[in-house]
């Protein structure tokens, strides 16, 4: 199935391209000597592309991907830039950041983990076409926004399974459920709405995927969101100023949802829950509680986001190319 990512990106006439590329693992499993061995074919893949594509200058936002396309960009003498957009530091941008032309970061907690002289608050950019309408539950009561990400999270889809029946007589739900064919997460929770009353079936709307221009919309709609804790989830709740219920991703490296989460709930938008100790019961009455104390659940500090953050990535963008020009001459 094409990802989340090529349909968006195409849809929007950008050229995409796959990298095969491979990492090193912090723990061996049957998947490390593969990876291992698709390490040098993400260099050939990065030099084909780059000799194709021949751009001007090359952006890495993080991820082990990036990594061999920065690294032949700079031995091709094309300028470089990064941008973090996580609370710290991704390994990938520290290991770039030395020799990068300019380094672009999202949040103030991130300017430390860089060389000062390059290191540029940027804020991240936040999509501003993402208010293209769509059908919502119908019937009266608090809206619910449930999402576990791009892809879903089948976590957060088992639990809706157990506590819809209690739901949905108080509330309207509109769930992103991802297609996660391994489970059929979607496919179950629809069976479990056609059985349900008449009543309560239009209160109720799952969705494998919600296109990103219309992700605003549902969220400037909702009264209160459910969602995995990634950053850019992070900077759309506080865009929005919305309540939400955080139940960050227990993996990853240094345990980055939870460090969003957390962050979120110290500005006084959010509650998080732990998802190796969160039952169906915990969530419901944390639902409960958080729509009884709505008005309480209000941003305690302005101006976190930058508004202008797409335009100075961009200038930096245009500078570090005009540089480059005016080396040539």
């Amino acid at each position: 199935m094409l990802s989340l990512e090529y349909q968006t990106l195409v849809k929007l006439g950008i050229r995409f391209k796959n990298l095969d590329a491979g990492r090193f693992q912090r723990t061996f499993t049957r998947h490390s000597l593969p990876s291992l061995l698709r390490i040098p074919k993400g260099y050939v893949q990065a030099l084909r592309m780059l000799n194709e594509f021949k751009p001007d200058i090359v952006v890495g936002f993080g991820g082990y991907v990036s990594f061999p396309v920065i690294a032949v960009a700079k031995l091709m003498g094309v300028p470089t830039v990064i941008h973090e957009q996580t609370l710290g530091a991704g390994q990938t941008n520290k290991l770039l950041s030395p020799f990068v032309d300019k380094i672009c970061v999202s949040w103030e907690q991130s300017l430390n983990y860089f060389p000062k002289n390059k290191t540029v608050l940027t804020g991240n950019p936040i999509r501003q076409s993402i208010f293209e309408e769509i059908d919502l539950p119908e019937g009266d009561g608090k809206l619910i926004f449930i999402m576990g990400g791009s892809s879903g999270s089948h976590f957060i889809n088992v639990l809706m399974e157990k506590v819809l029946d209690e739901l949905l007589p108080k509330y309207r739900i509109i769930h992103q459920t991802g297609d996660t064919k391994e489970y059929s997460d979607y496919e179950k929770l629809t069976a479990q709405l056609s059985l349900m009353p008449e009543g309560l079936i239009s209160r109720y709307m799952p969705r494998k995927f919600i296109d990103p221009s219309s992700i605003g919309f549902v969220m400037e709609k909702a009264d209160l969101v459910i969602s995995r804790a990634g950053i850019n989830t992070i900077s759309e709740l506080i865009r929005f100023k919305k309540p939400a219920i955080l139940i960050p991703l227990p993996t990853g490296q240094k345990k980055e949802q939870e460090r969003n989460a957390n962050f979120l709930k110290s500005l006084g938008l959010g509650e998080v829950l732990n998802q190796k100790l969160t039952t169906s019961v915990e969530l419901l009455s944390t639902i409960s509680n958080m729509f009884e104390n709505l008005d309480n659940y209000r941003i305690i500090k302005e101006n976190i986001l930058r508004n202008d953050s797409a335009k100075r990535i961009v200038n930096i963008l245009i500078n570090a190319t005009n540089k480059k020009t005016k080396a040539k001459s």
